[in-house]
């Protein structure tokens, strides 16, 4: 009788940033033969994350990720890197999870494995053929982190290696706050000085929105400007959400200290800062727009800010803006209203002889969570509001449909 050889599977590159792609192969199957693939990776929250894809062997016994078609699973069709974007909290674990690095001088670690037949998402009892561990990175070799704590500017500056300039990037989080360091830590290893800004914190004491106005940011900015190792000339804005509003207040108010360019996420013009970032949220909470909840008590909070886009008095004037911008949004957010303010922007821009200067890219199906590439998708997740940032109020926000 024939002893079978056992099934090979190899990853590439096998310590590499998250948002490359990977090619997966798997070798010494008997030709036609069914296999289920499964990544499995436990997060930094100490929460296990799954995807698995189903696949047949070709008449050679070899399954090619990056070529075949995945007939089910999380995902389906061709797609090199679906064991990755469709991760998925494994059944019985916590709700509303989101998943999110921390430590940017750690990987996360992708168990991937061979599985006999198809197997429908249950692993309880399912032995491997064949087991991989590939190595995830925010950072690549040579970026370094600095801790920023000077004129009133809290944040964390990741350098390229090198003695530069490197073009700068000024990244900004949203209504989540805390200092998150991972896609300025990512950006860096592509070439760009990014600090990623502290402005509004549930733990950090010296952070408090009723003190922090635009000129923290605009601070901010001048700090990366005067950096020995950043062009002055080539600093940008990165902003996701509110930072997206944080980001056109700047562009639209046209001193100085102007952008470059803007990178705006999942945000809207909707909302000016006049005063203090607490007062934008108080003045938001008196308005009484409405906070919608769905069926499964997830909040939907894009009705709050639509009003606004009726009243000019309500938003940034961006037909001021004078540097290139780039506008994402995607057509299924339910926390702000993306795309009828991406509509509004243009017709305001375009009113206002700037529209050459402003790109909109509306994905299909998307949500408001977009992040770096290959990042899996969130669908609802926890969130604390900063409405009641003293009681850490949390609540489940959904993200999209």
């Amino acid at each position: 009788m024939k002893t079978r050889i056992s099934p090979k599977i190899t990853a590439q590159p096998t310590r590499g940033l998250v948002d490359e792609k990977i090619y997966i192969r798997v070798s010494n199957l008997i030709p036609n033969e069914k296999i289920t693939l499964r990544c499995l990776l436990l997060s930094e929250d100490n929460d296990f994350w799954h995807a698995y894809g189903l696949y047949i062997s070709d008449d050679k016994g070899v399954v090619n990720v990056a070529e075949d078609v995945c007939l089910g699973g999380s995902y389906t069709g061709t797609e090199p890197n679906g064991l990755i974007w469709s991760l998925k909290p494994v059944p019985g674990s916590r709700p509303a999870l989101r998943l999110r690095k921390h430590n940017v001088f750690t990987p996360f670690l992708l168990n991937i494995s061979v599985h006999k037949g198809h197997i429908n998402g249950d692993f309880k009892d399912a032995s491997s053929l064949a087991l991989t561990v590939i190595e995830r990175w925010y950072i690549s070799p040579g970026v370094s982190r600095v801790e920023i704590s000077e004129n009133y500017i809290h944040g964390t500056l990741f350098l390229p290696p090198g003695p530069g300039p490197f073009p700068g990037i000024l990244d900004l989080w949203g209504g989540g706050g805390g200092l998150v360091e991972y896609r300025a830590a990512l950006l860096a290893s592509h070439g760009y000085a990014s600090l990623a800004l502290e402005y509004m914190s549930t733990q950090n004491t010296s952070i408090n929105v009723n003190n922090i106005g635009i000129e923290y940011f605009e601070a901010a900015i001048h700090f990366l400007k005067s950096h020995p190792r950043v062009s002055s000339e080539q600093v940008g804005i990165f902003g996701l959400s509110f930072g997206t509003s944080v980001a056109l207040n700047i562009a639209a108010k046209g001193n100085r200290i102007s952008p470059r360019c803007l990178v705006c996420i999942s945000g809207s013009h909707a909302v000016k800062i006049n005063g203090t970032i607490g007062d934008v949220f108080t003045n938001l909470k008196e308005e009484g727009g409405k906070i919608m909840v769905d069926e499964n008590n997830h909040f939907i909070w894009k009705e709050l800010i639509l009003p606004r886009l009726a009243d000019p008095s309500k938003k940034v004037k961006v037909g001021n803006i004078k540097c290139p911008l780039l506008l994402i949004a995607g057509n299924d957010d339910q926390n702000w209203p993306t795309v009828d303010s991406a509509r509004d922007m243009e017709n305001m821009m375009k009113a206002a002889g700037n529209e050459h200067l402003l790109t909109t890219l509306i994905y299909p199906k998307t949500g408001h969570l977009i992040e770096p590439p290959y990042s899996p998708h969130t669908r609802f997740s926890n969130f604390i509001s900063a409405f009641n940032q003293e009681k850490g109020h949390r609540s489940i926000c959904k993200n999209g449909s």
